[in-house]
């Protein structure tokens, strides 16, 4: 048997080819850089998308409508420029509707803020079914608001209703819920705030519960009571969460229209338009008996500006508070 005593032959590792591991571990690297910076915008983009084609897409053509006479059936008229917007200026319902819109709004927004707060940190509480409490105040969220405001018509109803007969019952004189325009601002502020309140809740429950325990138990060793707890801890820490909700609300709020709507059996916003809003009045506009869709978009814009404006005081105002972090710091 013979014995081989040559060395064996070292083996070669092949020429990377054009098309061979180099170019498609670059290639790798390129897909996921683009991956990494891509990916996000294209969760993003169904939003922007259907926001483009609801959204923006409405804005920019109402303003092209409010600036020319528009007809239900023939369609683009003339031109006008401002005319439109000069008309509805000029018109005392506009001011009567703005009224009442602000007036609703500050009389549901304000009380629903803090109502919401004081819910959540009740809910906060070790409560036993705590669940069954949570889902509870979302209910009223879920009923529609045709529903809410046919039912709170009728306890608001000025002969037969129920807040009525009990205020008879005692001797005292019935309120005139349709008739008197504060007494109907208080009953559509009631209804929006049936509705909203629990929501909110649940949105300041969340902010509370992300509150880390461990500034509770620094409170507690520190001896601060409940109260004081509340007031200088959990309040403090829901600033970015109140910001939130009070410019929701606000855009809401300047919105509103079902509840006003179905007051009562007119839908007019009362015999001398006391609770008719602004968008009850784009609406009188758009369908009433002399269409005018040039002002109806012109309240629209008109609207859209105003809840802009205001918007953007309430964020500017609300970050400043936050920032500064009030006087209460430090305080035990």
């Amino acid at each position: 048997m013979t014995i081989s005593t040559r060395p064996p032959r070292a083996s070669r590792a092949p020429a990377p080819s054009a098309d061979g591991p180099a170019p498609r571990a670059a290639w790798r690297t390129v897909l996921s850089r683009l991956d990494a910076r891509c990916t996000p915008y294209v969760f993003i983009a169904p939003f922007f998308l259907l926001f483009l084609v609801t959204g923006l897409f409405p804005i920019l053509y109402t303003s092209f409508v409010s600036l020319h006479d528009w007809d239900l059936i023939r369609g683009q008229g003339d031109f006008v420029g401002l005319a439109n917007y000069e008309a509805v200026l000029a018109s005392d319902s506009f001011y009567k509707a703005l009224r009442n819109t602000f007036s609703i709004f500050l009389l549901s927004s304000v009380p629903q803020v803090v109502a919401a707060i004081l819910i959540a940190y009740v809910l906060d509480a070790n409560l036993r079914a705590k669940t069954f409490w949570r889902m509870g105040v979302l209910v009223p969220y879920i009923v529609a608001p045709v529903a809410v405001s046919l039912i709170f018509g009728k306890i608001f109803a000025d002969q037969s209703g129920v807040i009525n007969n009990l205020l008879m019952g005692v001797g005292l004189p019935a309120i005139g819920w349709h008739s008197d325009a504060l007494a109907s601002h208080v009953a559509i502020a009631t209804m929006v705030n049936f509705r909203w309140t629990g929501y909110n809740a649940l949105i300041f429950l969340a902010a509370m519960q992300a509150v880390p325990r461990e500034i509770y138990e620094a409170a507690i060793i520190d001896g601060t009571n409940r109260m004081r707890r509340f007031v200088h801890v959990t309040v403090p820490m829901l600033r970015p969460t109140i910001i939130f909700v009070v410019i929701t609300s606000t855009i809401g709020g300047l919105q509103i229209f079902d509840e006003p709507r179905m007051f009562d059996t007119g839908g007019q916003g009362g015999a001398s338009r006391q609770w008719m809003t602004m968008t009850m009045y784009l609406y009188e506009l758009g369908w009433g008996p002399q269409i005018s869709f040039g002002k109806a978009s012109a309240v629209a814009w008109l609207l859209f500006l105003i809840i802009l404006v205001i918007g953007v005081v309430n964020f500017l105002i609300t970050r400043r508070i936050a920032s500064s972090g009030g006087p209460a710091r430090g305080k035990r």
